[in-house]
């Protein structure tokens, strides 16, 4: 005797407008500062096309841009690192270490321009001009 057992297959269709919300939301908000940050990148480059780059309006558009980017650098770790909904130990353990990397770069730099300058003001070499000495010339009657 053979028995045979069919069953039907119970399936659920997730609803994904809920789920989806989130991710439009973002995509958008990542969009509109991307293009805010290119059309800011696009008027420092006609602003150093002209002949009289003004340097203190560059510095404030280069600043904003770092503020966007910095913004759009949040955003992304809090939403799609789902850093934003953890225990702030977490939080931490992941900030600090970074927030001393960008600073052990910044003060690199810093001490690597210092070194720089100190380099170049005290260099020996330049303090003393070099002569150039012109080439003997040739005697009329002589052979080569």
């Amino acid at each position: 005797m053979s028995a045979s057992f069919s069953s039907q297959e119970i399936t659920f269709h997730p609803e994904h407008e809920d789920s989806t919300k989130p991710i439009w939301r973002t995509f958008w908000i990542l969009s509109i500062l991307t293009v805010i940050e290119l059309s800011i990148g696009l008027v420092i480059y006609n602003i150093h096309k002209g002949e009289n780059p003004n340097a203190t309006l560059v510095l404030a558009f280069k600043g904003m841009v770092c503020i966007l980017t910095l913004a759009k650098a949040y955003y992304i770790v809090s939403v799609f690192m789902h850093l934003g909904s953890e225990v702030r130990n977490l939080i931490m353990t992941i900030v600090v270490p970074l927030c001393l990397f960008v600073w052990f770069i910044a003060a690199f730099l810093w001490d690597g321009n210092s070194w720089k300058n100190l380099r170049n003001r005290y260099n020996r070499i330049n303090e003393t001009p070099t002569e150039q000495v012109a080439p003997a010339a040739k005697e009329k009657g002589a052979k080569d």
